[in-house]
């Protein structure tokens, strides 16, 4: 017997040496029950395709991938498209399926019973390899008429080949039109920059930053003309004082001697200013000087008229008409040339201090000219960038759509063709003569354990002590000529 459902050894030879005839009978019934299932049971035929996944014949490194997501998710975006309503609705109707239920059965039911019948299931990659991306998947479709399962297959291996062309055309266009948006829109604000920029270069020509040093050198040259204009204009100047006197005291000693009448002190001035003049000619020239030696001439003429001291002429009532001699001619010619002279060089001057007023001016200004530069030129620089980068990406984008094109992208490509089955995939008689064996010999197993916790018979020294709960003086061997029995029998105290 059996004690709190703990099986020995001894119990199990027992029972399986009892009860082994149940096992095949059990197995021999349940499998032949699976078999007749196997033919009572509507046949499902499964038709199947692999469709693998081509790696680009452009590398990637040479043209960027307009589609850069991950091929597992596409695969669930398209398996998700695929199985929608609109699409299997359409291939209902394509193939006539469920003509019986149409009539009665909404058109979700039976696309949901159509959605249950396909399945899409992705190939793992090789151990080992370092790209993860699969390489590609199986379609499979199980119908109950195999010609129908083929038709559905390759109808449904073509609209993932469709969606996955279609998707990554339209893809890219997408992407060539945001690029093509985006780029005018950059070109417009470049302009705007361009315009900006050349606007301020033109009203701040000149007082640019890159300009500084050159504007530092010409005000530096320009102070050098002014001090050298300013000098010319004073020696301009001297000249033409010099150039007064002397004409002064030649008209005066011309009317002097003309009408007979020499003043010897007037002489004596004119002897003092000339001297005077040496003295502030030789303070500036030497001794070689023009107008030193010309001076120098004039005091020795006026000394020795002055020593000469002729005598008085008459006046007369009726004088003649006095005409300037070429001496005072030449000198008065000279007056007016200094005149001029010195005329320009005040121009000169002025026009010089205007210069170095304007370049001043652009001196001072120069920090905040740069600083309105820099920005500038900063957001002209930025734009450019811009301009530029999506320059590049609508040349990638129009590379990018002719390779879809050319469909020298990814690509799906169908290995296998849609096949036909020869034998139903369901219901597999293997699998239910094999399940309906097994399932006979566990049947059996658990049969004879619950046999086994059902008897209760004692076969063993142990079962009377526990049953009875009193010792066994003696026990009687059993003589079982026919073999049908084994043990003792244990007689009662």
């Amino acid at each position: 017997m059996v004690r709190n459902g703990q099986v020995t050894l001894a119990d199990i030879k027992r029972v399986l040496r009892k009860y082994i005839w149940i096992m095949p009978l059990m197995a021999f019934f349940l499998g032949a029950m699976g078999y007749a299932a196997t033919v009572v049971l509507p046949k499902k035929y499964t038709s199947s395709t692999l469709i693998l996944v081509e790696q680009p014949v452009v590398p990637t490194e040479l043209v960027k991938p307009v589609v850069s997501d991950d091929l597992n998710q596409r695969l669930a975006s398209m398996k998700e498209q695929l199985l929608s309503r609109t699409s299997l609705q359409s291939i209902i109707e394509k193939f006539n399926l469920y003509p019986q239920e149409r009539s009665k059965a909404h058109i979700e039911d039976l696309a949901d019973k159509l959605r249950k019948v396909i399945e899409v299931e992705v190939v793992a990659p090789m151990v080992g390899t370092s790209n993860r991306q699969p390489p590609g998947f199986h379609v499979s479709v199980t119908f109950d008429d195999p010609h129908m399962a083929q038709q559905i297959c390759t109808e449904v291996t073509s609209l993932i080949l469709s969606q996955n062309a279609t998707g990554r055309m339209n893809k890219a266009k997408g992407v060539s039109v945001f690029v093509d948006q985006h780029l005018a829109e950059a070109k417009a604000n470049l302009d705007e920059q361009d315009a900006k920029l050349a606007q301020f270069k033109q009203k701040y020509l000149g007082a640019l930053p890159d300009e500084e040093q050159t504007n530092l050198s010409l005000l530096s040259g320009m102070n050098t003309q002014l001090e050298a204009a300013t000098q010319a204009l004073n020696r301009a100047q001297q000249d033409k004082a010099f150039t007064e006197t002397m004409l002064n005291q030649q008209e005066s000693n011309w009317r002097a001697t003309s009408t007979g009448q020499q003043n010897p002190e007037q002489q004596d001035m004119q002897l003092a200013a000339l001297q005077d003049q040496l003295t502030n000619l030789l303070a500036k020239y030497t001794p070689e000087h023009p107008d030193v030696i010309k001076l120098k001439a004039q005091i020795e003429d006026l000394k020795r008229r002055a020593s000469a001291q002729p005598a008085p002429k008459a006046a007369t009532s009726t004088a003649a008409p006095l005409h300037d001699p070429p001496q005072i001619q030449q000198l008065r010619a000279k007056l007016k040339q200094d005149e001029l002279n010195i005329a320009d060089m005040a121009k000169r001057q002025t026009q010089i201090q205007e210069q170095i007023r304007v370049l001043q001016g652009r001196v001072q200004s120069s920090p905040m000219v740069e600083q309105q530069f820099k920005e500038l030129t900063r957001n002209h620089q930025t734009a450019l960038d811009i301009y530029n980068g999506l320059l590049k990406a609508q040349q990638d984008s129009q590379m990018t759509q002719d390779i879809e094109k050319t469909q020298q992208s990814e690509t799906f490509k169908v290995l296998d063709e849609a096949s036909l089955p020869n034998s139903p995939s369901f219901p597999n008689k293997l699998i239910f003569c094999g399940g309906g064996f097994g399932a006979g010999i566990v049947l059996s197993l658990a049969l004879m354990y619950l046999l086994a916790m059902l008897d209760k018979s004692m076969y063993s020294e142990r079962d009377v002590e526990v049953t009875l709960k009193l010792p066994v003086l003696t026990s009687v061997p059993s003589f079982d000529v026919l073999g049908h029995g084994s043990g003792n029998r244990f007689a009662k105290p």
